[in-house]
């Protein structure tokens, strides 16, 4: 299998595919053509692969980023607002989260210059030469679960939008917004019809390409979330648990026997459990010379981080990493989601627990530990330990390090999620990381299966479905001590194992909007904005530029409509 990093600039298209929404009208025809190849470049060969690789890179816009994060692990039941941050209406939900907001429209152009990517793939494709039929019908098959997929992000987080599918050249104002009716079909549409053209194994010829697998998996996510919709039909559980059980069992995915091991770096990242990825690159060059190549690569390292570089005996390093103290685990998250320590390794191997010197060392003042006055560390000591429970003052002074217990943790220190650290990079202060994305890995798709289940009335299948992640996530002989039975088998059960198995993978926000439960968990376990979230937070603000720049009604409104509420 060949690693191929689906990268190549296509900027022609690139200015073309947002034409329509992202300038005002006088930047419209104003804008410089920034690449000298022409219009006929992508009936070429060279010209149609680019296309295609290109309309992979509104992914990075996406996953891995602040953005994405922002919209989908910001303000849920599982984490909080740290110390810093420039979108905080995110987790606050209040007068912050407007359409202005600069991420909300950065998400909306990128997944639209996408889209329109993907449109001109498609209907251009009879037209290319220099490839075979198969070819061509695999590329257009990739485009189409591209396209299904920004579609579906687009609804899920503002609702219906402007659904176009042919591609856009020259630039209008003429937009309206679909159904939620029209968006389900569409999508349900495109990835349907891509399945054929798929290559038909689990890991593509040129890794990183879309298959038929990642495209099912795909189908899974819709029609849980067509499930709850206003437009859910009664076969949707059985269709989700259909195309799971494809997933699971025609492709030869596995569970990794280790939790821990499905986050390494590097060739771990190519593993029996990972469905689809978004890739990016080691290349610093690539980041900084052309970012549609590798955006601003894979910044989650820096979200997750506590301030542990201003603590005694610590200085910030790579391996540590740059902690931008973005978001803090809610106390459900950490005393009810990960309350068992004993037998369950994922709040071991979720989060760090210890920290070692990296200074010279030497005698130190600066504590937050309120059972020492100083501390003494030479280099490769213990500094600071988290033991995740409450311990006693006479506990704690027995300790030679810091210890930080819940009732110290606060906006800056906090217990640090790992799995998306990256050494790798340059130097201390680098942002942009090399890790790969996991959009799709099997162990979600065990825990879909088990919703459609459970909702399907199907208790014995979803005792096994969650069983099987339940002991892969086991310390080694607590197998047995993991697995439930059928009194557990429940949607709360689900839920919680959902945010332990997949904890700041930009899934929460989306879960519990599918669930119907936003409001009502937030309410209930996040202190930063039970005061504010309403329904209305069901859904994103459109940004104001799109209501902007479409057409006036007779009565001067948009003919593009801010969602209720905001």
């Amino acid at each position: 299998m060949t690693r191929t990093y689906l990268s190549k600039s296509f900027k022609t298209l690139s200015i073309l595919a947002f034409l329509f929404m992202g300038q005002s009208c006088k930047d419209l025809l104003d804008e410089k053509i920034v690449s000298s190849i022409n219009d006929d470049y992508i009936s070429t060969a060279p010209g149609f692969n680019s296309a295609t690789n290109a309309a992979y890179s509104s992914l990075r816009n996406f996953y891995g980023t602040e953005r994405g994060i922002s919209m989908t692990e910001y303000g849920t039941d599982l984490y909080s607002a740290g110390a810093d941050g420039s979108f905080k209406g995110f987790h606050f939900y209040d007068s912050q989260l407007i359409g202005t907001v600069s991420i909300i429209q950065e998400v909306w152009e990128e997944l639209y210059k996408g889209i329109n990517t993907c449109n001109a793939v498609i209907e251009r494709a009879p037209e290319v030469t220099g490839l075979t039929d198969a070819v061509k019908a695999q590329r257009v098959a990739e485009v189409k679960f591209l396209r299904a997929h920004y579609y579906f992000i687009l609804l899920q987080e503002f609702g219906g939008v402007d659904l176009r599918l042919t591609e856009t050249i020259l630039p209008t104002k003429t937009t309206k917004r679909a159904t939620e009716a029209e968006m389900y079909s569409a999508i349900i549409k495109d990835l349907e019809e891509s399945l054929p053209g798929l290559e038909n194994k689990a890991k593509s010829s040129e890794y990183g390409r879309a298959t038929k697998a990642a495209a099912e998996n795909l189908l899974v996510k819709v029609y849980l979330a067509k499930a709850t919709s206003s437009v859910k039909a009664a076969d949707d559980y059985a269709k989700a648990e259909t195309y799971a059980k494809n997933v699971i069992n025609n492709y030869g995915f596995k569970l990794l026997p280790d939790f821990a091991s499905v986050f390494a770096q590097g060739a771990g990242e190519i593993n029996d459990e990972v469905i689809f990825s978004v890739q990016y690159t080691t290349d610093p060059l690539t980041n900084i010379s052309d970012p549609t190549t590798n955006g601003n690569g894979n910044n989650l390292h820096l979200i997750f981080g506590m301030q542990y570089d201003v603590q005694a005996g610590m200085v910030r390093d790579i391996f540590y990493g740059r902690p931008f103290k973005r978001l803090k685990p809610t106390p459900y998250a950490l005393e009810t989601v990960f309350k068992d320590r004993v037998n369950d390794s994922r709040y071991k191997k979720t989060f760090r627990d210890t920290w070692l010197c990296n200074t010279a060392g030497g005698t130190f003042t600066n504590v937050f530990d309120n059972s020492k006055k100083s501390v003494t560390f030479k280099p490769g000591d213990t500094t600071i330990f988290i033991p995740g429970v409450e311990w006693t003052l006479a506990q704690r002074a027995a300790k030679p390090y810091q210890v930080l217990v819940p009732s110290l943790y606060n906006l800056s220190l906090f217990p640090t999620l790992v799995k998306f650290m990256d050494p790798n990079r340059i130097d201390r202060t680098y942002e942009p990381g090399s890790r790969d994305f996991l959009v799709f890995r099997l162990a979600d798709t065990y825990l879909m299966l088990a919703e459609a289940q459970v909702k399907l009335g199907k208790t014995a299948d979803a005792v096994t479905s969650i069983n099987m992640v339940r002991r892969r996530a086991a310390f080694a002989g607590k197998e047995a001590a993991m697995e439930i039975t059928a009194a557990n088998a429940t949607m709360d059960f689900v839920m919680e194992e959902r945010g332990r198995e997949l904890l700041g993978e930009q899934t929460r926000w989306l879960d519990l909007k599918r669930w119907g439960i936003l409001v009502d968990r937030v309410k209930k376990y996040n202190t930063d904005a039970a005061a504010n979230i309403k329904e209305t937070h069901n859904l994103r603000p459109i940004p104001q530029t799109q209501i902007d720049r479409s057409d006036k009604g007779t009565d001067g409104s948009s003919v593009f409509p801010q969602n209720p509420g905001y």
